[in-house]
C-alpha cells in the first residue's frame, strides 16, 4: 500500500531518538559527547546525500540500532552519497572513485538513519532521518503547487531534487492539449533539440514535456541506472505535469524509444494516478541480463553505452548544459557540483558477475505486472543494441487493461518506422487524447520527405486511417480493443519492388497473446555427419571444437549505432574455420515451417577440458540456392545450471544466475545443459534447411561483444550426441501462417545478414 511519507518520518524519528542511547560498538554510545552536525543531509528514495561537510572527511552512516554501515570519504566539495551498503563495515572513497564491493552488499533500504562525523570532538551527529521507499508518497500539495510554462522549467520531486524539463506546445491546436512526457538520462530537456518521440508527438498535435533524470542534464541529484529513486521521480513528474491547466483531461501519456522507452516501464510500475498510457519502444527485460546475457559479460554495446552515460552525466558532459550555465542558469550550475558523486556504472556492473538479489528492484519482468494502464510496446528480434529478451516479459503485463504489442525482424530504431508509428499514433489518440484517430492531410503530405530523410528510403508513408467511418469515440474504441493484441510483422525489408532492407513488412499475422498459445515444440536431434535429425539418433559420436578466446571481440559490423536506421549496413560474416565450432544441418524441409515464440533452446551434452566455459548457439536458414541467413542466437556460461522454474516453460529457459547456484565444470565430464535461444519469429520455407552452429561466443552480432576466458593454452569443448546422451534443438512452431512464395534475396531482410553457405567439418572428439 502506498504510504504518506511525512507520517512515517515523524514516527520513525521518534523511534530513532529513543534508540540513540544504545551501544553501537563505535565509541559513540552512552556517555560519548556529541554535537549537532554542521553538514547538511538530504534523504531520498533508497539514498542519502550529504553536502557542506569538510572535504576528504570520513562520514559514517548509522542505522536506528546504532550499527555503523558504511564510511564514505567526502569529495573535494565535502559531498557524499550513500546508496549501496556492504555486508561488512568499510571506509571507502565516494563517487567515481568508490570501491564498494557491490557484489558483497545490498542497496540502502527504507528506514531510519543518522550520519556522523567521528573525526571531530565532540562527534557530530545529524538529526535522525527517514530513507524513503519507492512507494512512500509526498503530500499532493507538492504537485498542486508547481507551475510549468512553455520553455525550460524545473520539476521538484519528493526529496527536494529538481529535475530539468522543457515544455513544448503544438502550434496547430489550442489548449488544453493532449500531453506526453519523454523521460531519460539523455537530453530530453535540451530546449534546443527535442528527442524524436517528443518531436513526432508535437507535430501530431501533442504538448510534450522532456525531463532529464536526476544527475543528468541540468537536473539535480545523483545519477544511478534505473534505481528506485528514478522510478519514484517518474511518478512525481507525471503527477506534477498532469496538474497543469493546459493538460487535456489532466492525464498524460509517455513516449520514447530505447532509454526513454525503458523508463516508461519503470514509471508505470509505480502506478501514478494521472498516467493515461505508455508507449515503450525498443526496450530491455532486465539490466543485469543486458550486461550479462547468459551470464557472459557484454563487452560491446552495453559496456560502451554505460561508459557514455557516465561521461554525459559528468559535470559539463553535454554541450547544451554548459550553454545554459553560460547563459546564467545558476540552478543548473549548482547541480553540476554533485556530479562528482555519480559512480562509474560500467565498472559497477562489471563487478556483478552473478545476479544480486537487490536487482529485482530493477528487473522489469518483476515490475511490469504492476502496470495498470494501456501499453503499446514494440521491438525487433535482431535489435543490435538491446536484443529481444523484452519478448520474454510480454506475458507479465497482467495488470494492463489493454495491450498492443508489435514485433518484427529489424533494428533498434525501427520503432519510428512508418508502420509502427501509425499504430503508435492510433494508440495515443485512443488513450491519451481520447478521440477517434484521424491523421491530418498536412502531416500525411509532409511525412514521406521526413521518412526518406531519416531512413534513406523513398516512398515511405503512414498507413491509411483505419476508423474513418466511425462517428462515436466509444464505438471506435470498442472496435480497436476487439482486435488481437499481438501483431507480428514478417520479412521486413523483403518487399518486391521496394528498396531491399526498407522498413516495410512483406506480410504479417496476429495472435491473441504472446507467446503464441498454439505453438508446439518441434525437435531436431544432433546426429553424426553434421546432421540434424527428425528422430533421436540410433548411433552417435562425440564432436569437439577448440575454444577461441579472440572470438568474443569480433562483431560482424563496426557501423555506428545510429546507422542502423538505414536500409543496409556494412557487414562481414565469414564462415567459421574448421575446428573452432561444430555445425549440424537438417535435410530440406518438406513444408513451410514458421517458428514464433520465446525462442526455444538447445539441449547439449557438453564437456570441456576446463572448469569454466562459455558456449554460443546460432540458428541459420540455408536456402536451396546456397544463401545462408542469420536467424537468432543464444549463449550461456555453462556453470549456470540451476533453471529458474518460475520463469521457464516448455520453450523458455531462464537460469537463476546466482553465485550459490553456480557450479564449476569437472574437466572431461559430460553434463546436460540447456542453452536458451533469444525470442524470434521467422519463416523457414519448404526446401530450406535449418542449421545449428555451436562455438565460442562472438562473431554473430553487429555490436555485442563478449568476455571469454583466456586459458593460456589450447582448450577443447565436446558435444555428445548418442542414444544415451541425446543433444537436440527445440523450437516453437506454429500453424496457420503461410509465407508468400519466393525466397528473400541477399541482402534484404532488415536486421538479418546473409552469406554463401560453406559447410563446416566437425572434428571427432
Amino acid at each position: 500500500m502506498k504510504r504518506l511519507w511525512r507520517t512515517w518520518i515523524f514516527v520513525a524519528s521518534l523511534t530513532a531518538l529513543a534508540a540513540c542511547g544504545d551501544s553501537d560498538n563505535n565509541g559513540s554510545g552512552p556517555g560519548v559527547a556529541t554535537q549537532p552536525a554542521t553538514f547538511s543531509v538530504r534523504p531520498g528514495v533508497e539514498q542519502v546525500t550529504v553536502t557542506n561537510a569538510p572535504p576528504k572527511t570520513t562520514l559514517v552512516l548509522v542505522d536506528a540500532r546504532g550499527k555503523r554501515l558504511l564510511g564514505l570519504v567526502t569529495d573535494e566539495f565535502g559531498q557524499a552519497s550513500f546508496a549501496y551498503i556492504p555486508d561488512r563495515y568499510l571506509v571507502v572513497e565516494t563517487g567515481r572513485a568508490a570501491t564498494i564491493p557491490t557484489n558483497q552488499g545490498r542497496t540502502l533500504k527504507r528506514g531510519t538513519y543518522t550520519v556522523r562525523n567521528e573525526s571531530v570532538t565532540p562527534i557530530e551527529v545529524s538529526a535522525p532521518f527517514m530513507v524513503l521507499g519507492r512507494d512512500d508518497l509526498p503530500p499532493r500539495s507538492l504537485y498542486d503547487s508547481q507551475v510549468l510554462n512553455a520553455g525550460f522549467n524545473y520539476i521538484e520531486t519528493r526529496d527536494g531534487v529538481k529535475l530539468s524539463a522543457t515544455v513544448r506546445f503544438p502550434t496547430s491546436v489550442a489548449p488544453p492539449y493532449p500531453t506526453v512526457i519523454e523521460y531519460s538520462g539523455y537530453s530530453p530537456s535540451n530546449p534546443d533539440a527535442p528527442e524524436p518521440g517528443s518531436m513526432i508527438a508535437q507535430l501530431l498535435g501533442y504538448a510534450t514535456v522532456g525531463v532529464n533524470m536526476r544527475g543528468t542534464g541540468c537536473s539535480g541529484g545523483v545519477f544511478d541506472i534505473f534505481n528506485p529513486a528514478q522510478q519514484a521521480d517518474g511518478y512525481d513528474i507525471v503527477e506534477a505535469v498532469a496538474r497543469q491547466p493546459w493538460v487535456l483531461n489532466h492525464k498524460v501519456g509517455m513516449v520514447g524509444l530505447s532509454y526513454s522507452g525503458i523508463s516508461q516501464l519503470y514509471v508505470a510500475s509505480t502506478q501514478p494516478p494521472s498516467l493515461a498510457a505508455i508507449t515503450p519502444l525498443s526496450v530491455i527485460q532486465d539490466p543485469w541480463r543486458q550486461q550479462w546475457p547468459g551470464g557472459v559479460y557484454n563487452s560491446g554495446f552495453t559496456k560502451q553505452w554505460l561508459s557514455e552515460r557516465d561521461r554525459e552525466a559528468s559535470a559539463g558532459g553535454s554541450s547544451w548544459v554548459q550553454k545554459r550555465i553560460d547563459e546564467g542558469d545558476m540552478t543548473c550550475a549548482e547541480h553540476q557540483q554533485l556530479r562528482l558523486q555519480n559512480p562509474d556504472f560500467e565498472q559497477f556492473g562489471h563487478i556483478l558477475e552473478f545476479y544480486p538479489s537487490d536487482e529485482d528492484e530493477r528487473r522489469l519482468s518483476k515490475l511490469v505486472p504492476k502496470i495498470n494502464v494501456p501499453v503499446y510496446l514494440t521491438g525487433a528480434w535482431q535489435d543490435e543494441q538491446v536484443g529481444s529478451l523484452f519478448a520474454n516479459m510480454l506475458d507479465d503485463f497482467v495488470g494492463a487493461p489493454q495491450k498492443k504489442f508489435v514485433m518484427f525482424n529489424g533494428c533498434h530504431p525501427d520503432g519510428y518506422s512508418p508502420t509502427v508509428l501509425t499504430r503508435w499514433f492510433e494508440f495515443l489518440e485512443f488513450y491519451v487524447a481520447r478521440r477517434i484517430p484521424r491523421l491530418s492531410a498536412l502531416v500525411r503530405s509532409a511525412a514521406p520527405a521526413v521518412f526518406e530523410q531519416n531512413f534513406h528510403v523513398p516512398g515511405l508513408k503512414f498507413e491509411p486511417d483505419r476508423f474513418p467511418n466511425f462517428t462515436k469515440y466509444a464505438d471506435a474504441l470498442a472496435a480497436y480493443e476487439a482486435e488481437p493484441p499481438v501483431r507480428v510483422l514478417f520479412e521486413v525489408g523483403n518487399v518486391p519492388g521496394k528498396v531491399p532492407g526498407a522498413p516495410i513488412a512483406r506480410y504479417e499475422t496476429s495472435f491473441s497473446s504472446w507467446p503464441p498459445p498454439a505453438a508446439v515444440p518441434h525437435i531436431w536431434y544432433l546426429g553424426s555427419d553434421n546432421a540434424l535429425l527428425e528422430q533421436p539418433p540410433t548411433d552417435g559420436t562425440i564432436d569437439r571444437y577448440q575454444h577461441d578466446p579472440a572470438a568474443g571481440a569480433i562483431t560482424y559490423s563496426t557501423t555506428n549505432a545510429y546507422d542502423f536506421i538505414y536500409p543496409q549496413i556494412q557487414f562481414s560474416w565469414p564462415p567459421l574455420a574448421d575446428g573452432f565450432g561444430v555445425s549440424y544441418i537438417s535435410a530440406p524441409l518438406a513444408a513451410d515451417t514458421v517458428v514464433a515464440g520465446d525462442g526455444g533452446y538447445v539441449n547439449l551434452w557438453f564437456a570441456s577440458d576446463a572448469t569454466d566455459a562459455n558456449v554460443e548457439v546460432t540458428l541459420t536458414e540455408v536456402q536451396p540456392d546456397g544463401t545462408e541467413w542469420l536467424v537468432q542466437s543464444g549463449l550461456l556460461r555453462v556453470g549456470h545450471r540451476r533453471i529458474d522454474d518460475a520463469l521457464s516453460n516448455t520453450f523458455r529457459i531462464d537460469y537463476t544466475y546466482r553465485a550459490e547456484d553456480f557450479a564449476p565444470l569437472t574437466p572431461g565430464k559430460f553434463i546436460e545443459v540447456k542453452v536458451p535461444i533469444r525470442p524470434f519469429a521467422h519463416p523457414f520455407r519448404a526446401g530450406s534447411r535449418l542449421r545449428l552452429i555451436i562455438d565460442t561466443p562472438g562473431r554473430d552480432s553487429p555490436l555485442w561483444a563478449y568476455e571469454n576466458p583466456d586459458y593460456g593454452h589450447e582448450v577443447f569443448h565436446r558435444i555428445a550426441h548418442t542414444p544415451n546422451m541425446v543433444s537436440f534443438v527445440l523450437l516453437p512452431v506454429i500453424d496457420g501462417v503461410t509465407p508468400p512464395p519466393g525466397y528473400p534475396p541477399c541482402p534484404s531482410l532488415r536486421g538479418q545478414i546473409c552469406r554463401p553457405y560453406v559447410p563446416l567439418v566437425n572434428d571427432a572428439g
